[in-house]
């Protein structure tokens, strides 16, 4: 069955608050295989699984004003070296495909810069980095990240760092937190004005990270427990502990993790956030194109406006909505 127009109310939200989505790991994919963001993709395979999900004619079709996009670096054994090459890689992408079209999409770093990029009609793209073995164990790398334009960086991905641990891979240790390493990144990325990123850490490193954090901190792309069990998700406690700093919460569109397709399950992952925490904490965190299947109705930036309406029907308010849809992460980028 076609799903219906979004309706008015939806649209005029977006046109308020234009959508900021905190996590889509596209640029992965121009590395690897030359992914055009310029052109109007459908996603390949079954599904929309893996990735095809991103690009500029969707991103305006779905009224966004800014992605920002992770830079991937999975390293598979335990050796880092090599890994800040291939960040620098994928930043060398998107300056490639900013070149050729500089009126289409534009690399910004503040909200005022998103917003001028808005009026003179290109997108916003965001810099991110997943994982702090990126950084090779030289916290300098921080601030060589950040003058090419890097807005946060994730403490841990998938596998154990000079920072801490995983909430899942290689190197979980649930009774370790930060390390002393990690707790000099959470202040030298304060230092430089770069974001710190808690998707992936294990609680007890993301309460380190929360009690020591001086700016807010956000959770890029993640799922939350307390409408849906799942090792990805994080708890209230993590809840209270990113808000009470300013912080917010992307949350992913993935069925595995949110609890089951279609709107519904996002709508009732950002309500719990908004009923726990405040209207101020929630996020859109999509993690398009990072390997995953999303959820039908969000399979790239079309539905956004859609879950717009989804939440509207939910009760929420039209101020609440355009904070989760744009507000809130721009906040976070004035106070950084």
């Amino acid at each position: 069955m076609p799903i219906a127009p979004p309706s008015d109310t939806a649209r005029a939200v977006l046109a308020e608050a234009p959508p900021i989505d905190l996590h889509a790991d596209t640029l992965m994919w121009s590395r690897w295989t030359g992914y055009d963001l310029h052109k109007a993709h459908e996603p390949p395979l079954p599904l929309a699984a893996f990735g095809g999900h991103v690009d500029i004619p969707r991103m305006l079709e779905g009224g966004m004003s800014a992605q920002f996009f992770g830079l991937v670096s999975l390293p598979l054994a335990k050796s880092v070296r090599g890994m800040a090459r291939v960040v620098h890689e994928q930043i060398d992408q998107l300056d490639a495909q900013i070149a050729r079209r500089p009126g289409a999409i534009r690399l910004v770093r503040t909200a005022d810069e998103i917003e001028r990029a808005r009026r003179d009609g290109a997108v916003g793209a965001l810099l991110g980095i997943e994982g702090a073995h990126a950084l090779e164990g030289d916290l300098d790398n921080v601030r060589v990240f950040a003058r090419r334009g890097v807005r946060y960086i994730g403490l841990l991905h998938f596998s154990e760092n000079e920072a801490g641990h995983p909430a899942y891979g290689r190197g979980r240790k649930d009774e370790a937190g930060l390390t002393p390493w990690g707790y000099d990144l959470v202040q030298r990325c304060e230092e430089e004005g770069v974001i710190v990123d808690l998707a992936h850490v294990n609680k007890r490193g993301m309460i380190d990270a929360c009690r020591v954090a001086r700016k807010p901190p956000i959770v890029s792309h993640t799922g939350v427990l307390g409408a849906f069990d799942h090792w990805r998700n994080i708890d209230d406690e993590q809840l209270r502990a990113v808000a009470d700093k300013g912080g917010v919460v992307g949350v992913i569109f993935c069925p595995r993790y949110v609890g089951g397709d279609g709107l519904e399950p996002v709508v009732k992952h950002l309500r719990h956030i908004v009923d726990v925490v405040g209207e101020d904490a929630a996020a859109l965190g999509s993690d398009w194109d990072g390997f995953i299947i999303p959820t039908g109705p969000l399979k790239d930036p079309r539905g956004l406006p859609h879950l717009a309406d989804a939440l509207l029907a939910s009760g929420m308010s039209r101020s609440a909505v355009a904070k989760i849809m744009q507000q809130n992460a721009l906040r976070v980028l004035r106070e950084a």
